[in-house]
C-alpha cells in the first residue's frame, strides 16, 4: 500500500510541476521574468553581453565549449591542490592526476561519476567546488535544449539565443531558488548541514574509536537531485541517513530529479505555440518510464536467487540485499529507475545487489538514450532528436517530405539527429570491448562471469550517458578506468550537444511550411507510438547482444527469468 501511495503522491506532484513549473520556465527563457534583475543585469555587464546580443549556433557552441573547458580546468586544479587549500579539517591531500581528471570531467558533464569516497577523499572546499558544477552543468544542458526549441519555433532566424544569458537566467530563476527551498526541507527532516568537521567518538568500554563524517550535506543533496547530478557528499549517497533521513526526503529526491525533465516538455509546447506537441513528448516519456518502473519493481519484489541458494527461500519482502529496510524493495526500484532514466545516477541502495533482471531494468533504462525523461535539458533535446527521426520515418510512410512543427526535415537534419543518437552506443560498445580485451580492464570487476561483464558494461553505459550510477563491484579508481571514463563522459556530452546546436541553427533558418491534408501529425497517439518505437528499436538493435552476455544470461543461469 505504501508503494501505491508513493506513486499517487508523486504523480500528483509531477502533474502540478509539469503545468506550473513548465509554464514558469517558458516565461524565464522568453525574458518575461525579472524579479532577480538586480542581480541579472550586473552579471551581463560583467560578462560583456546582454539579452539583445544573440548568437549563431556556432558562436553559441563555441561559448559552451570554452566555458566547459575552463570549468574542467578550474575543478581539476582545486582537486589536485586540495591539500594546500583552506576548508580542509581532515587535512586530506590532493587527488591523483587521473582521478582529478575523471572527477572534474564528471561534474562538468553532469555525470557525477564518483571513483572516490566523498567523506574520506575530499575537503569541504573541494565538495563545494563540485556543488558549483552541479549548478552550472544542468544550466548548460537546459540552455542547449532551449536553443533547439528556439530553432523549431523561429522563422528564417540566424540566431538561437545567447548562451551566457540562458545559463544566467536558468541559475537565478530556476535552479538556485528551488534548490534553496528543497535544502531547507532536507535540513528540517534531519539532513546534516555544517562546516564543523567530523565527529570522533570513543567507546571507553570496548576501546573502539569511530569517526562520523559530517559536512554541508543537505544543500548539496537538493541540487544533486534537482540538477539530475547524482554526486553526493557521502559515499553511500542517498542510502545514508545523513543525506536521506526519512521517507519524505526519499520521495522528495524522486520528485526533484524528475520535475524539470518532465516539465520541460510543457516549456517546449508553450514556446512553440502548441501544448499538444509538448504533451505528445511527455506521453512517450511517461509510457516508457512507467513500463520500466513496473518491470523493475516486480523483478526486485522476487526472492534474491543467491540468498535462496544459501537456504532462505521464503523472502516475503522481496530482494532486500543491499537495500535500506526503511525504504523497501519496490520503492528502491522506483528510485533506481527514476535515477537511471534521468541522468541523475544517485542511489538509495546498492544497484550491484539488484536481482540480475532488476539490474537489467536499470541498465537498459540508461541504454535507451537518456530521454525518458532524461536529464535537465538533455532529456528534452534527445527526445526531440528521436522526434526528428520519427517524423522522417512517418514522412517516408506517407510519401511526403517530412515536416516537424512546419519545418521541413531534410538530409542535413536527419544526418545530425542520427549522428547525435548513435554516438552514445558506439562509444559504449567500443570502450566496453576495449576494457574486456586488455588486462587493465579485466582486473576491474570484483566478480567473474556474466556479472563481471555487466559491471564493465554498466560503467561505460553510465558514463557515456552522463548518468553516473554504477554497479559498485567495479574497481574504477585506476588510471585505465579514470582515463577512459573521462573520455566517455566528454563524448557523451559534447559530441551530442554540438550536433543539437547545429540542428537548432539549421531549423531556425527554415520557413514554416503551411499545414496540408498530407501533413503527418505530430501531436497524436500515432506519433507517440512512432517515437517510442524509434527509441526501443535503436536501443534494442545496438545493445541487445551486449546485455545478452551480461544480466540476461546471468538471470537465465538461475533457471528462470524472474525469481
Amino acid at each position: 500500500m505504501g508503494f501505491f501511495l508513493t506513486i499517487v503522491v508523486l504523480v500528483a506532484a509531477l502533474a502540478l510541476a509539469w503545468r506550473y513549473l513548465g509554464s514558469y520556465m517558458a516565461a524565464v527563457f522568453e525574458g518575461r521574468v525579472h524579479w532577480m534583475a538586480w542581480v541579472e543585469r550586473p552579471l551581463y555587464r560583467l560578462l560583456g553581453t546582454s539579452p539583445e546580443h544573440e548568437q549563431s549556433w556556432k558562436r553559441y557552441a563555441g561559448a559552451l565549449l570554452v566555458f566547459s573547458a575552463v570549468t574542467v580546468l578550474f575543478t581539476y586544479l582545486v582537486l589536485r591542490l586540495q591539500g594546500s587549500l583552506p576548508l580542509n579539517p581532515q587535512h586530506l591531500g590532493g587527488l591523483s592526476p587521473a582521478l582529478s581528471w575523471n572527477t572534474a570531467v564528471s561534474f562538468v558533464t553532469n555525470t557525477n561519476w564518483q571513483n572516490y569516497g566523498g567523506e574520506t577523499a575530499l575537503s569541504y572546499l573541494s565538495q563545494m567546488t563540485l556543488v558549483v558544477q552541479q549548478f552550472l552543468s544542468p544550466a548548460v544542458g537546459i540552455a542547449v535544449a532551449i536553443a533547439l526549441v528556439r530553432g523549431l519555433s523561429r522563422r528564417k532566424a540566424a540566431t538561437v539565443g545567447n548562451f551566457w544569458v540562458d545559463v544566467t537566467r536558468c541559475l537565478l530563476y530556476i535552479l538556485l531558488p528551488i534548490a534553496f527551498l528543497a535544502g531547507i526541507v532536507y535540513v528540517a527532516q534531519g539532513g546534516v548541514q555544517t562546516l564543523a568537521g567530523p565527529v570522533h567518538i570513543h567507546d571507553m568500554l570496548n576501546g573502539v574509536t569511530q569517526t562520523i563524517a559530517r559536512g554541508p550535506i543537505a544543500f548539496m543533496t537538493s541540487i544533486e537531485q534537482l540538477g539530475t547530478n547524482g554526486g553526493g557528499f557521502l559515499n553511500a549517497n542517498a542510502a545514508a541517513a545523513f543525506e536521506n533521513p526519512t521517507g519524505l526526503t526519499n520521495l522528495l529526491d524522486i520528485f526533484l530529479l524528475l520535475c524539470i525533465p518532465f516539465s520541460l516538455t510543457y516549456t517546449f509546447g508553450k514556446m512553440v505555440g502548441s501544448r499538444r506537441q509538448g504533451a505528445a513528448l511527455l506521453a512517450a516519456m511517461v509510457l516508457i518510464f512507467g513500463v520500466w518502473v513496473g518491470f523493475t519493481s516486480y523483478a526486485e519484489h522476487q526472492p534474491n536467487p543467491a540468498v535462496a541458494a544459501a537456504g532462505l527461500r521464503h523472502q516475503p519482502t522481496g530482494n532486500m540485499e543491499g537495500k535500506e529496510v526503511r525504504i523497501g524493495d519496490t520503492s528502491t526500484a522506483l528510485f533506481g529507475v527514476a535515477s537511471t532514466q534521468t541522468s541523475t545516477g544517485s542511489a538509495d541502495a546498492s544497484y550491484d545487489s539488484f536481482n540480475p533482471i532488476g539490474g537489467f531494468g536499470l541498465l537498459s533504462g540508461i541504454m535507451l538514450g537518456e530521454e525518458t525523461p532524461g536529464g535537465t535539458g538533455s532529456g528534452l533535446y534527445t527526445m526531440l532528436l528521436f522526434a526528428v527521426i520519427a517524423v522522417f520515418i512517418g514522412g517516408l510512410m506517407i510519401g511526403r517530405t517530412p515536416e516537424y512543427l512546419g519545418k521541413k526535415i531534410q538530409a542535413r537534419e536527419v544526418k545530425l539527429a542520427g549522428f547525435a543518437i548513435l554516438i552514445m552506443p558506439i562509444t559504449v560498445l567500443v570502450l566496453t570491448a576495449l576494457a574486456v580485451s586488455v588486462h587493465a580492464g579485466r582486473v576491474g570487476p570484483l566478480n567473474g562471469g556474466p556479472h563481471g561483464f555487466s559491471e564493465i558494461l554498466y560503467a561505460f553505459t553510465s558514463q557515456a550517458n552522463n548518468n553516473g550510477s554504477a554497479f559498485a563491484g567495479l574497481s574504477g579508481n585506476t588510471a585505465f578506468y579514470n582515463t577512459l571514463g573521462g573520455l566517455a563522459m566528454l563524448i557523451g556530452r559534447f559530441a551530442i550537444m554540438v550536433p543539437v546546436l547545429a540542428l537548432a541553427g539549421s531549423l531556425g533558418e527554415k520557413e514554416v511550411v503551411p499545414t496540408g491534408l498530407g501533413t503527418f501529425r505530430t501531436d497524436n497517439a500515432m506519433f507517440v507510438g512512432l517515437v517510442i518505437g524509434s527509441i526501443i528499436l535503436v536501443g534494442a538493435l545496438t545493445f541487445f547482444p551486449a546485455v545478452s552476455l551480461g544480466p540476461i544470461v546471468e538471470q537465465l543461469s538461475h533457471g528462470r527469468f524472474f525469481g
